[in-house]
């Protein structure tokens, strides 16, 4: 199977996963040893009763990452993520979280780990009938010995954090299913925990709450910055969610990557169906777009010096950032050259301070409106450092691009359509 390289890492990973293995049935070793010789799952299934469930990946998630894995019903996605737990006892192999293997230790340490790193968001909800919403949200907190005070305190201040703190004395019968998943996912952050382990936690809900439970999941995660697995069969839920997206077939990984890398390099026809229906201007970045340009830094030069910076790289546009690499502004060549003939020499005269401005990680659908402007859009990264621009051309031809593969795909699709035959 083809895996994609993973991103260069900064620091040691939050989760390692190691070879991890679990196969089901009455002879897993004899399994096993047949899968290290080199047979796929049907042989083994074959020759053994047994059912490869995971068969032998490797991954790496990072500290803060949202990290989902994706498939098809069968393909061993919520396998892989219970042995991350050891709600499934996995076979063979390590899950490492902060340099401690925890497939390796015993009961005694798997509990404590269980209530004091990690926490689980289930589809079905799971939440107590008999219980308010806030004894839901004070469950693992009570499992940890805490007294009523500190619980309630803690229960009602996650409550605050995804919306629900009014219907704390409310019962799960009295609230909506997109309200019942809050109360979920509010007593699974209750316990404050480093890693979410979230199987299909939103796969029960209608469409549009479900899209607001995803909504809600990424405004949390831009809040906490928890490690987040999640798991998922909807390409286009892994896609909007997904920092990285590993996609699983029969137990492997076929491939891991970005959602821009899985859409622009698909490594294999599975991966290449599985985008076709993708609006790919959702999903690549203004980023992947942005020219690299040189801006003026405000203090190093007067409007003279911008005047000529502008002439030497032949701009019409140019802008200006501070020490600290943000920008502040924009000055246009016509601007210039009138405050130069009017005897004006400093920059901040000159320049304007309303312009259109964009994060790198903004999509390219949510940017497409912005073509109207005149002024190039200044990119940004999460910090607020400079990137380059987005001219208004960029936009209207990647939309092109992205026009032209979508229908060269519908037209290759309909091509190989078996031809209807009228009798």
């Amino acid at each position: 199977m083809s895996i994609a390289q993973e991103p260069q890492k900064t620091s040691e990973p939050k989760i390692r996963v190691d070879s991890l293995v679990k196969i089901f049935g009455k002879s897993p070793r004899e399994g096993l040893k047949l899968l290290r010789e080199g047979h796929d799952r049907d042989s083994i299934l074959e020759k053994t009763g047994n059912v490869v469930g995971v068969g032998g990946v490797s991954f790496e998630i990072q500290q803060g990452e949202l990290f989902v894995i994706m498939g098809l019903s069968g393909s061993g996605k919520s396998t892989l993520i219970r042995c991350l737990n050891r709600l499934i006892e996995p076979t063979s192999g390590q899950v490492i979280i902060d340099d401690e293997d925890i497939a390796h230790v015993n009961s005694k340490r798997l509990r404590e780990v269980r209530r004091t790193k990690m926490a689980m968001v289930f589809q079905k909800f799971a939440l107590f009938p008999h219980l308010t919403v806030a004894e839901n949200t004070e469950y693992g907190l009570n499992v940890r010995g805490l007294n009523d005070r500190k619980r309630r305190h803690k229960a009602l201040e996650t409550l605050e954090i995804v919306g629900l703190h009014k219907w704390a004395d409310r019962y799960p019968s009295e609230l909506s299913g997109g309200m019942q998943q809050r109360v979920g996912l509010a007593r699974a952050l209750a316990t404050d925990p480093d890693i979410l382990l979230m199987d299909e936690a939103f796969g029960a809900l209608d469409p549009l709450i479900r899209r607001d439970m995803q909504a809600e999941l990424l405004r949390l995660q831009d809040e906490l910055q928890k490690t987040v697995v999640f798991i998922s069969h909807d390409i286009h839920e892994a896609l909007k969610l997904g920092d990285r997206v590993a996609v699983m077939k029969d137990g492997y990984f076929v491939q891991v990557g970005t959602p821009e890398e899985l859409v622009t390099n698909p490594a294999d026809n599975y991966i290449r169906d599985f985008m076709l229906d993708v609006n790919r201007a959702q999903v690549l970045k203004t980023g992947s777009i942005t020219r690299k340009t040189i801006p003026f830094i405000l203090g190093h030069g007067s409007a003279q010096t911008a005047f000529e910076q502008m002439q030497r790289y032949q701009r019409k546009e140019m802008y200006v950032v501070n020490q600290d690499n943000t920008p502040i502004g924009i000055v246009t060549l016509e601007s210039l050259t009138q405050a130069l003939k009017e005897g004006k020499e400093d920059i901040k005269e000159v320049m304007e301070t309303d312009f259109p401005k964009v994060k790198a990680s903004t999509t390219i659908e949510d940017v497409a409106h912005l073509c109207q402007q005149r002024l190039p859009l200044a990119i940004i990264d999460d910090e607020g450092d400079f990137k380059g621009v987005v001219e208004h051309s960029d936009i209207l031809a990647s939309i092109g691009r992205l026009q032209d593969v979508d229908e060269e795909s519908d037209s290759e699709e309909s091509e190989n359509e078996p031809q209807k035959i009228v009798a």
